[in-house]
């Protein structure tokens, strides 16, 4: 069982940058797919970036492809998302999640596990 728990979240203006952790619990970290999700009011839940267990292999929705970067410290069971150029549109909450597949996948129902999400605001 992995438990995950996501800070780094706040307020900034347009074209501001933040970086989110989420870290995670458990001595089987390396062992699962790490993906971030997004959930904006009155929106379903969206698939942002994902991460396979050794961190090599990347995938981004379009909407956040060249501005926003996902990472992971195995050592510190701690993953990551730099988000850089930050619009309105990208204002949610922002869960991370963990998945046992093999490949960085951007399916919401493949992840187990996931964090409680911490508030990002963009204002214009």
């Amino acid at each position: 069982q992995v438990q995950l728990v996501e800070s780094g979240g706040g307020f900034v203006q347009a074209g501001d940058s933040l970086r989110l952790s989420c870290a995670a619990s458990g001595r089987t970290f390396s062992s699962y797919v790490l993906g971030w999700f997004r959930q904006a009011p009155g929106k379903e839940r969206q698939f942002v970036a994902a991460t396979t267990m050794s961190g090599v292999y990347t995938n981004y929705a379009d909407s956040v492809k060249g501005r926003f970067t996902i990472s992971r410290d195995n050592a510190k069971n701690t993953v990551y998302l730099q988000m850089n150029s930050l619009n309105p549109e990208d204002t949610a909450v922002y869960y991370c999640a963990a998945a046992l597949v093999s490949y960085a996948s951007p399916v919401l129902g493949h992840y187990r596990y996931w964090g409680q999400g911490t508030q990002v605001t963009v204002s214009s």
